[in-house]
């Protein structure tokens, strides 16, 4: 199903023009217009789905899927040394678009580091805890 107002659902479904660089049945590739390097990419499925939660395993399954063989193509086809496959989800996830959409993103030596952290450390505490909440789920 393709929400009216959503712009993302528009765009997958042709109704307004894209860079792209796949299509088929179920979704659209297309060049991110705000690019965090070159060749940045969005797989965007043409159903409509708010995000992951919402997401069906056959459309899961497919887009990672389509993740993979996109990322390998874009490797072969720009040159670059690496790859980020990222999926927000909620507002405090960097999701902006609340249509599920995969950003595909090539990386290059010496690009700029745009998805680092700082790691944490896993206590024995908190592994206990988040271990007995997930039996429960």
């Amino acid at each position: 199903m393709k929400k009216e107002d959503c712009i993302f659902c528009r765009i997958a479904n042709g109704e307004i023009p894209s860079a792209t660089i796949y299509e088929d049945a179920d979704f659209r590739v297309i060049l991110d217009l705000g690019p965090a390097s070159k060749g940045h990419a969005l797989i965007l499925p043409k159903e409509h789905f708010d995000n992951i939660y919402e997401l069906d395993e056959d459309t899961a399954a497919k887009a990672f899927v389509l993740a993979k063989n996109m990322a390998g193509k874009m490797t072969e086809a720009l040159g670059c040394d690496g790859f980020n496959i990222v999926q927000n989800n909620g507002t405090v996830a960097g999701q902006t678009v609340f249509h599920f959409h995969m950003h595909l993103i090539p990386r290059y030596e010496g690009d700029a580091d745009f998805l680092h952290w700082e790691p944490g450390r896993l206590t024995d505490e908190v592994k206990e805890e988040i271990l007995e909440k997930m039996k429960t789920v």
